[in-house]
């Protein structure tokens, strides 16, 4: 049983870009429909156009990442949906092992830890990421305001977005974060995949680097908005563990 994975690609201006499109080719996992959706890039366009034949290109006006990746969910018709910045890349294995996983635990969402690499393509540090046993304690972190999961280890079940909606195109930097908490107060479970199947670049241009003072404010704000919310998941879910 192999259903379809939408890999959804939201490039700008990045210099990365095939080798994000080449590691989602290279994948071992028969059936992938790799999304790559231009969000009105200036610069490095040429960089796709040797594989315009084997992905589905959507060109659309400049409107941030979240905007990106929900036209990309839009367009997608896959059973499950992983998303890739065009700055890091996925391990062959990665869709294989992870569909695996999630069709084995009956999974809506996953997540797995990841490697950095630098910005040529060195991965100098290996298996990063928060484990959070359990929900409750994935509640508590995104009350810290810790967000443990990089986005790009993701795997969702594209039917979930019908449930909880899009990505939140007003949110720059914290569209992820507003995601997962949605996600989990929507009873949605993310199950722990433990084993790095991304690459995550880590390099001068990115926007983490770029934009860290804007983003802090945000990150703040979306965490003062579903602490409430989340406290009160985390009630739910002790009384059902009693």
């Amino acid at each position: 049983m192999h259903p379809r994975v939408s890999v959804i690609i939201p490039f700008y201006n990045c210099p990365y870009v095939h080798q994000a499109i080449q590691s989602v080719l290279q994948q071992t996992y028969p059936n992938i429909e790799i999304i790559v959706v231009d969000d009105g890039s200036t610069q490095y366009v040429d960089l796709i156009l040797p594989y315009r034949n084997k992905v589905h290109y959507l060109g659309k006006k400049n409107g941030g990442t979240a905007s990106a990746i929900n036209h990309g969910i839009s367009m997608a018709s896959g059973a499950y949906v992983a998303w890739l910045s065009s700055d890091d890349m996925f391990y062959p294995q990665k869709i294989q092992n992870q569909v695996s996983f999630m069709l084995h635990n009956h999974s809506l969402a996953s997540y797995t830890p990841y490697d950095a690499m630098d910005a040529n393509s060195h991965v100098y540090q290996r298996n990063i990421g928060h484990v959070m046993p359990g929900e409750i304690a994935l509640c508590q972190g995104f009350i810290k305001g810790l967000n443990p999961i990089n986005g790009c280890t993701i795997m969702v079940k594209r039917s979930v977005f019908d449930i909880v909606g899009y990505f939140n195109e007003q949110l720059r930097f914290t569209q992820d974060y507003d995601m997962w908490v949605r996600l989990m107060l929507h009873g949605v479970k993310f199950d722990y995949l433990p084993e790095p199947l991304t690459m995550y670049r880590v390099h001068e241009r990115m926007g983490t680097v770029r934009h860290q003072s804007e983003m802090f404010p945000e990150y703040e704000a979306v965490q003062r908005q579903y602490t409430q919310p989340l406290n009160y998941r985390i009630r739910q879910l002790e009384e059902i563990s009693f």
